[in-house]
């Protein structure tokens, strides 16, 4: 679906599923207005896209996705967590952590948050929208970050990076326990990976990953101040 100025998806039950580099593919164009990604997201769809390319928006099957209150750190990240000397914060700096997501080297691609992805997820920030986990050291210098969008009981994570050993491990045990006092129901981590899965994440199917959405995110999302 070529998407219009009017704020609407189609079904992601419509993705596509071949050929399998477009495979979740469901709508093409449209912006990244503060309305639009929090009707896209309540939808489980979310925008995916390099500099080349008009805005594509996407349903992946299946969802990599972790249940807060069922998240237990391995080994190496409990041994993490008691060796690191290290400071939490949240929401204080996001957009120290978009731009180190924007930027730091990755093995297998490239950066897909291009300055247009950054500025729209700024203002899902501002909106009270998106919300950041910050790791530092007592030296006030960086390990580790993520950031994501936060509606209903629902936190779609959209990126992480570390600066030091286990950064981004480090943050996404301290999102879990922020979620869990907040009584959120499901981490969307979008796609399936080694790095995710270390982390406890396990797939859904796209018809029980938007059974969940709709039962744990309201009508109409109000943002949330962390």
């Amino acid at each position: 679906m070529l998407l219009g100025p009017k704020i609407c998806f189609p079904s992601p039950t419509t993705a596509l599923t071949a050929p399998e580099e477009l495979s979740g593919l469901v709508a093409i164009g449209g912006d990244l207005t503060v309305n639009r990604l929090v009707a896209a997201y309540k939808l489980g769809i979310f925008p995916w896209y390099s500099d080349s390319q008009p805005i594509l928006w996407w349903s992946p099957e299946p969802r990599a996705v972790v249940n807060p209150s069922q998240f237990k750190p391995n080994k190496s990240l409990r041994q993490a967590l008691r060796k690191t000397k290290y400071e939490v914060n949240i929401d204080k700096n996001f957009n120290a952590v978009i731009s180190f997501c924007q930027n730091i080297k990755r093995k297998t691609q490239g950066t897909w948050i291009t300055t247009e992805m950054l500025l729209a997820y700024q203002r899902l920030h501002k909106a009270g929208y998106a919300h950041s986990i910050e790791i530092i050291d007592d030296n006030k210098q960086w390990i580790g970050g993520l950031y994501g969008v936060a509606l209903g009981k629902v936190f779609f994570g959209e990126s992480m990076f570390s600066q030091q050993s286990n950064g981004s491990k480090i943050a996404f045990y301290h999102l879990c326990e922020h979620l869990k006092e907040l009584n959120y129901d499901l981490i969307d981590c979008q796609q399936d990976t080694e790095h995710l899965r270390q982390l406890g994440a396990y797939n859904l199917n796209r018809v029980d990953f938007i059974n969940i959405l709709d039962h744990s995110i309201p009508k109409i999302p109000k943002p949330q101040y962390w």
